[in-house]
């Protein structure tokens, strides 16, 4: 059943709980007027820029409300990310994605049922579940949260039909309010999140302006992008992030700082969680000054000291440049977004559009042989996962990467799968046994010396899934990983615990049986339409790139919807009008008695001057300001003529 919020039930205010939980005294703009609309019951749509604190607005309601509070976000690592940084706070969180063995999804909805969490993170696709909803419906739910609220709309540069879904959670929360939360949105997809999300009457809209009054948008042309990359880090200190589109660019960017003198490391979905969680650390830590990045880089990191964001590569959209350009200067003190841009670069935006929407034979061959590969009958593989080795796949059938990445995506788009390529997670396990049963075991001397270190390391295996590393386990007691590895599974099989060794491949979700491909539906909304409004938002994003007529800032606001958008003064465009002005104008500011005198040495060379060799040999000034002057010293008799168009100087002068 659901409660509605009630007044009063929680004696703490929205700022007591931010300084019990989270040290801070006040708020962000923005914030408070959020939670309070929350807590006064009303559906609300916050629109917070990268950097505005999303999360406390859901984060702080859900520990005044009585019941639980359902954040649905389609950022796997993220949803872990917040849920780990809650509990290390005192707060209790639990989330549930596609991904999770069915034990750890029992234990996560028990502590749900049982009401022993604040907080359930959810990935979008669990609300297509029948039995995920049945379970769900009984849950005491204080406030259903929607992350990254554009997927919901079919204008939004990710729309995901999987978050169609949450609308019906309405149906069996009616009176629970909605809180929609996302970074950037134009107005139609505004419009469009509130209007899927069924907003109820006396809605409320929450809104910072998309100006970042202390970031400078710099658009730089270069043909060779790795020597002004090099240029501009050595000209501005402090920390920086580079924005790539390949793994492989992040990997080759990075060493090539690191030649040129310049800490770097590397970003990108395909590492290992402990490089993940290592880089992050020397990055946040200052280690290394500058991490070159794919867009897997950045949600969830709140480092205010960025001096600098430089995408190396243009991005597809301006939502997607405006979250990532806006990681810099958090701290409210001046930083830099710097695009750099080749001849080339805007053919090769406009072949994104095709690269990302291939062929629909192409996209059906694509399923089919995803099927075989993985030897799921026809009819057969609803609500299961399967481990998915995409480098395998695509070698065995001689298909290009990023065209099978793309038809993978669009197939996802359509709900017949969920591909999902944040590749590597860490092994976990959770204590099948008791305390007292331990005593009781006979086991051999590897599996003995390996659970003994398993219990001194980590104390919380015997309530919940705890991420282990097997490479620590092993420097411990000296053995190899594989020993290691070996000695968990068997301590496994004989229901010591519950191990789920690391994930280091992408997996496949079947949110539906398996078909023929030829049946599938590719709707109208996920193709055409998304394959159109890609090129209506790549088109934006080429002209922000070429464009040299207008502020940047105010082509970024205008895009948004901001009325009326003043000039920045301070990105290139802006510069570049006032250098241009400034010389302007101290052409203008040539005092007339420099132009006598610029005339008059003119005039006074042998053999005099025609009018028309001094307007031609002062032609940085305007013959709309010499005439008149040259008029004048004639009549003054400081030059006269000796033909209609011959001047010489005066013999008195």
């Amino acid at each position: 059943m659901a409660s509605p919020p009630a007044a009063g039930s929680s004696p703490l205010s929205p700022r007591d709980v931010l300084r019990k939980y989270w040290g801070y005294d006040s708020f962000r703009p923005c914030q408070e007027e959020i939670i309070n609309s929350v807590l006064e019951g009303r559906d609300t749509l916050g629109l917070l820029p990268t950097g505005g604190g999303k999360s406390l607005t859901f984060q702080v309601p859900a520990m005044l409300l009585p019941g639980i509070t359902v954040v649905v976000t389609p950022l796997i690592s993220l949803m872990k990310d917040q849920a780990d940084n809650l509990l290390d706070r005192g707060i209790r969180a639990v989330y549930i994605h596609s991904g999770l063995s069915l034990a750890e999804h029992r234990l996560a909805m028990d502590r749900c049922r049982l009401g022993k969490t604040k907080l359930l993170y959810v990935s979008p696709e669990k609300l297509r579940s029948e039995s995920f909803i049945d379970a769900f419906r009984l849950m005491n739910i204080s406030l259903i949260v929607v992350d990254e609220a554009h997927c919901i709309s079919q204008w939004g540069y990710d729309f995901r039909p999987s978050y169609l879904e949450i609308a019906r959670t309405r149906e069996l929360f009616p009176s629970v309010p909605v809180l929609a939360l996302t970074a950037s949105a134009t107005p139609r997809v505004v419009d469009d999140i509130t209007s899927s999300l069924r907003f109820r009457p006396g809605h409320r809209k929450f809104s910072l302006s998309f100006s970042r009054s202390n970031l400078s948008y710099i658009v730089r042309n270069t043909d060779y992008k790795e020597g002004l990359l090099t240029r501009i880090l050595c000209s501005v200190p402090g920390c920086a992030i580079v924005y790539v589109r390949s793994r492989r660019r992040s990997r080759e960017i990075a060493e090539f700082l690191d030649r040129q003198g310049i800490s770097a490391s590397f970003y990108h979905a395909g590492l290992s969680p402990e490089d993940k969680n290592q880089r992050q650390s020397d990055w946040k830590s200052d280690k290394v000054r500058v991490m070159v990045a794919t867009n897997a880089f950045g949600m969830g990191i709140d480092k205010p000291d960025v001096r600098i964001v430089i995408h190396f590569d243009l991005p597809s959209s301006l939502e997607e440049y405006y979250q990532e350009a806006g990681r810099a200067g958090r701290d409210g003190l001046p930083s830099l977004a710097v695009l750099l841009v080749s001849p080339h670069d805007p053919a090769t935006l406009r072949r994104r559009v095709s690269d990302s929407f291939p062929d629909k034979d192409f996209i059906r061959r694509v399923y089919d042989l995803a099927g075989a590969f993985l030897g799921i009958p026809l009819g057969e593989g609803f609500n299961h996962v399967y481990d998915f080795n995409f480098t395998l796949f695509c070698t065995r059938f001689k298909l290009p990467p990023k065209l099978v990445h793309n038809a993978l995506m669009i197939i996802t788009q359509a709900g017949h799968i969920l591909f999902n390529e944040e590749v590597a997670s860490k092994a976990r396990l959770m204590m099948l046994c008791t305390k007292a049963e331990l005593y009781n075991l006979h086991l051999d001397r590897e599996s003995e010396r390996v659970l003994n270190a398993v219990l001194r390391t980590y104390t919380g295996i015997f309530a919940d899934y705890e991420p282990i590393d097997e490479e620590h386990i092993a420097h411990l007691l000296d053995y190899t990983r594989p020993t290691v590895y070996n000695a968990l599974l068997t301590l496994s099989r004989l229901h010591v615990i519950h191990y789920i060794p690391r994930r280091t491949t992408p997996f496949i979700f079947y949110t539906a049986s398996r078909q023929e491909g030829r049946h599938i539906i590719i709707p109208r909304a996920v193709y055409e339409d998304r394959q159109r409004q890609m090129e209506q938002r790549v088109e934006a994003m080429r002209r922000f790139a070429t464009d040299d007529t207008q502020c940047r800032a105010v082509t970024l606001l205008r895009y948004f919807g901001e009325s009326d958008p003043q000039e920045c003064g301070q990105c290139d465009v802006c510069r570049a009008r006032r250098k241009a002005s400034a010389e302007g104008k101290a052409a203008d500011e040539l005092t007339d008695s420099f132009i006598r005198e610029s005339i008059i040495y003119q005039v006074s060379q042998p053999g005099g001057r025609y009018v028309s060799d001094v307007l031609a040999n002062l032609n940085h000034i305007s013959p709309a300001r010499l005439l008149p002057i040259i008029r004048r010293l004639i009549s003054e008799e400081t030059i006269y003529l000796t033909d209609p168009d011959h001047l010489t100087i005066h013999p008195n002068s």
